[in-house]
């Protein structure tokens, strides 16, 4: 429990520490926030194509691995749904600036639950350096979520300070969402590999849907696909040394 607690502090709060340059920088270019997303998109989709998936596989048939990938996507999609998610540099919905700050808050808020599922799901399985591993690639991702979060706040007049301290709110919700994954594992027999399918599920969608698109929107598609590759073998390198 101790483990996890930390594993997954580390991992939401990382939207804070993704936003604290926000406090200093002025101008960031498109070029290396294209190539931090790429990268953190490379690092998830191996998380959950070498970890996440096979470690399932190990204890249930490919039919419980399915339907928890499937869940994990369909999870997302319905949270989309409700609150969509509105890319930060390409929007053109017509909404008040106090709406729009609000719908991207609450889209990220949203996002993160799954991701803290994620984390507690992967702390009950049955390897024990699994739960690091996801903390880890969901800490990746949060980072320069949290920057892009704090840098549209700022861009809606909305103080350093403040933008800061509102996007690193926006990842507290997965310490929550953690201890409720891991509980539920311990509780329901057989979970733990439906779990880790749902992670999988919901970690591949953030990737194709989000992370990837918002990597290439801005002329910079090799670089982020060179970034992409590089964070899938940084992830396949941590998965062999750790295994």
């Amino acid at each position: 429990m101790k483990e996890l607690l930390t594993g997954s502090l580390l991992s939401a709060f990382a939207t804070g520490a993704g936003a604290l340059p926000i406090l200093f920088l002025r101008n960031v270019t498109h070029r290396w926030r294209d190539i931090l997303l790429a990268f953190t998109a490379g690092i998830m989709m191996a998380a959950a194509t070498i970890s996440l998936i096979p470690q399932a596989l190990e204890s249930a048939s490919f039919f419980v691995v399915a339907l928890g990938v499937m869940a994990g996507m369909v999870v997302l999609t319905v949270l989309e749904s409700a609150v969509p998610h509105i890319d930060l540099e390409h929007t053109r919905i017509n909404v008040s600036m106090d709406r729009q700050a609000l719908l991207i808050l609450a889209a990220i808020t949203l996002h993160n639950i799954p991701e803290g599922l994620s984390v507690g799901v992967s702390y009950s399985s049955d390897q024990p350096s699994l739960g690091g591993m996801i903390a880890f690639a969901i800490g990746l991702q949060n980072a320069p979520e949290g920057f892009l979060v704090a840098l549209f706040l700022i861009n809606q007049q909305v103080g350093r300070f403040i933008a800061f301290l509102l996007a690193t709110l926006t990842g507290a919700v997965e310490v929550v969402a953690a201890v409720a994954g891991y509980h539920l594992t311990t509780v329901v027999n057989g979970l733990v590999p439906f779990g880790l399918s749902f992670a999988a599920g919901a970690m591949l969608f953030i990737v194709y849907k989000e992370l990837i698109p918002e990597s290439h929107g801005d002329g910079h598609a090799r670089s982020a696909t060179f970034s992409f590759i590089i964070g899938i073998l940084v992830m396949v390198g941590l998965i062999q040394w750790t295994g």
